[in-house]
């Protein structure tokens, strides 16, 4: 029997036992990884760098980039360095800081995806007050709330869950620190403390999506009262990257935490947890870039642009 306060590590779940399945997962993620900040990276420098994309709705896809970019970020290092070095442990600290890392950026990620679904409400239903309701202003602060909440957030859920007692060792059935996982290692009494956080978290999560629903009912009604058909096609190719991604992420996270206890077991929480913690921030690129012509625009001139740089570097040097 241990406590929180004589536990020094925790002992992560691996994802396989032999030596080459190791060194396989490692590069999968490794992939996945690159691919990742590759396709984010071209995003950030694109919005970043192209005055043309410097709007509220870019705005908010930057914001998005970064917090995907520190999601990925989170918890896919850990795993590769582990699957490397054939260990399992993680410290104490280095658990907390995980944990509070990826309640914040999940949470801050889902606020911000909330205010995107205003945005486009805004652009779509009320054009003609979309200069006044998302002034540059409005923006910096709407975005401040986000990844504030996303603070606030995750050092009430960290707080909870460390000051609880582990009785169970310290062994984690995941590739990364988990709240539920954690949870499962608290004595029986000390675990309905957490009740309280839990219905409160429930409480916000269902607040946000009720309100994208009811921008989204409000969007649709509008666009499909639109008499030009090149204006319905304009709306949906702005609104369906968004819901796409909202969908993206709300099913993978309900179906982590929300799945049925028959079906649990070590081998498919491994998988969900790999599809809701890692898949998003890696898809949420190629979504975004297939369906904005302006994005995919300014990032095939960013790409042309450094191949011209390169070929006139080349040539520099044989000169």
């Amino acid at each position: 029997m241990s406590n929180s306060s004589s536990i020094s590590e925790f002992l992560l779940l691996p994802f396989a036992d032999t030596r080459e399945l190791q060194l396989l997962h490692f590069g999968l993620f490794l992939g996945i990884y690159l691919a990742a900040l590759l396709g984010n990276g071209l995003i950030l420098t694109a919005v970043a760098c192209d005055h043309r994309l410097h709007t509220p709705v870019y705005f908010f896809l930057l914001n998005l980039v970064l917090l995907d970019l520190g999601c990925i970020s989170t918890t896919v290092p850990k795993a590769m360095a582990n699957s490397l070095w054939d260990t399992r442990a993680i410290s104490y600290a280095g658990c907390v800081a995980q944990v509070f890392l990826i309640v914040f950026l999940f949470s801050a990620e889902y606020s911000l995806l909330t205010i995107m679904s205003y945005d486009h409400y805004v652009a779509i239903c009320k054009p003609l007050h979309y200069g006044s309701l998302l002034g540059s202003r409005a923006c910096a602060q709407m975005a401040a709330a986000a990844w504030s909440s996303g603070v606030l957030y995750a050092l009430l859920h960290t707080a909870s869950t460390f000051s609880l007692p582990l009785c169970q060792g310290n062994a984690l059935n995941q590739f990364f620190c988990e709240i539920p996982q954690i949870l499962k290692l608290s004595c029986t009494d000390a675990y309905l403390r957490e009740v309280w956080v839990l219905l409160f978290s429930a409480c916000l999560t269902s607040g946000c999506f009720v309100f994208i629903v009811f921008s989204y009912v409000q969007i649709f009604r509008t666009v499909l009262r639109m008499p030009s058909e090149q204006g319905r096609h304009k709306a949906f190719s702005t609104c369906l990257p968004h819901l796409a991604v909202v969908s993206l992420f709300l099913s993978t996270a309900i179906f982590a935490h929300l799945k049925p206890p028959s079906i649990s077991s070590p081998s498919s929480d491994l998988v969900v947890a790999v599809l809701y913690s890692v898949m998003p921030p890696t898809l949420n690129p190629l979504i975004y870039s297939m369906r904005s012509q302006e994005l995919k625009g300014a990032i095939r001139q960013m790409i042309s642009w450094m191949f011209l740089s390169s070929d006139r570097f080349s040539l520099f040097l044989h000169k």
